[in-house]
């Protein structure tokens, strides 16, 4: 699948549920409204989905949520998907998860041909982890971890950098992860969904930061890419590497290869933008793929150039009251 602008997009990032076990406060209101279980997408169809976009050229897979672990018999997919990395039509499936279910998961997931997984993580705090995740336990975390490290899997930390929470534990946070082999990566928070003053409020620019870890560490950009926008540094005193992601202060559009897809069947072509393409309708109509592989091939065609993220625009608010966890992180 290529784009309008001759992008080749290959990389899909699959919301399987938009349940979570926390509430993180950039994430999702603490009384969240979740859809009625009806309108989900069933593990089959979702097996259908991921089957139509890799026939149509995608290469990576990653599952999100919500919290994808908390999905009922979400191992179900993940191993029946396994079976386009066995064929070689899939180079990756991956995931994004909180961490709060590894401990039950890590080594089916493992056994299953995952190889890594992005685990969300914003502090070694216990009481800065239970003010941001709302309900979250760091313990349960690092327990997952801990499984995940015994399972084999490759860890990178995403962390959203929050001015006056946590932009203190950065060299920590650098420090622990490399001590444990996990790359980390910074994410700036994005005005996304309700409360976007506050999120406003709590933007931290990574170019801030990064400055403030060359003080302590010596950062030598890398040419490490891993699919994604982050741009890394080699951090000379730890050996490891730390990424950035910088959707408001340096876009990285001009480059994206991914497409989103809610659990609802609700196709996504920017997470900065409201406007989607139902693919749950013709997932339903037909058993058949051909209906749903002509709509994807004319949505990807209406992949716009970039988001609109920029906070200058819209008086600081952003171009979508859609919260980060309808969209899948």
């Amino acid at each position: 699948m290529v784009d309008s602008f001759g992008r080749a997009i290959s990389y899909l990032r699959l919301s399987v549920t938009d349940r979570c076990d926390c509430r993180c406060v950039y994430c999702m209101p603490e009384r969240m409204s979740f859809l009625p279980r009806r309108d989900l997408l069933s593990l089959e169809e979702l097996d259908r989905l991921c089957s139509a976009f890799v026939e149509l050229g995608v290469r990576k897979i990653r599952l999100t949520g919500g919290e994808p672990l908390v999905r009922r018999d979400v191992m179900t997919l993940v191993r029946s998907l396994s079976r386009h990395l066995a064929r070689g039509a899939l180079d990756e499936l991956t995931l994004t998860t909180n961490g709060s279910q590894l401990s039950r998961f890590a080594a089916d997931l493992a056994a299953s041909g995952v190889k890594r997984i992005n685990v969300s993580l914003d502090t070694l705090d216990p009481e800065t982890f239970r003010t941001i995740s709302r309900r979250g336990d760091l313990a349960k975390v690092l327990a997952g971890l801990d499984a995940a490290d015994r399972a084999g899997l490759r860890i990178k930390i995403n962390t959203v950098a929050l001015r006056g929470v946590n932009e203190g534990e950065a060299p920590a946070l650098v420090e622990w992860a490399h001590g444990r082999g996990y790359d980390l990566t910074f994410i700036e928070v994005m005005p996304l969904g309700g409360a976007q003053r506050e999120r406003q409020d709590q933007h931290i620019p990574l170019t801030q930061l990064r400055a403030s870890l060359a003080e302590r560490f010596t950062l030598t950009p890398s040419t490490h890419r891993s699919g994604g926008p982050a741009r890394y540094c080699d951090v000379e005193e730890t050996g490891g590497r730390v990424g950035f992601i910088t959707p408001l202060t340096h876009s990285f559009c001009d480059a994206c290869n991914r497409v989103r897809v809610t659990c609802s069947g609700k196709l996504y072509l920017c997470l900065g933008r409201e406007d989607g393409v139902d693919l749950r309708e013709p997932l339903r109509r037909s058993p058949r793929q051909d209906l749903l592989t002509d709509t994807l091939q004319a949505a990807i065609a209406r992949k716009p150039a970039g988001h609109d993220f920029v906070a200058v625009r819209r008086g600081g608010l952003s171009s979508t009251e859609r919260g980060m966890s309808v969209t899948g992180g």
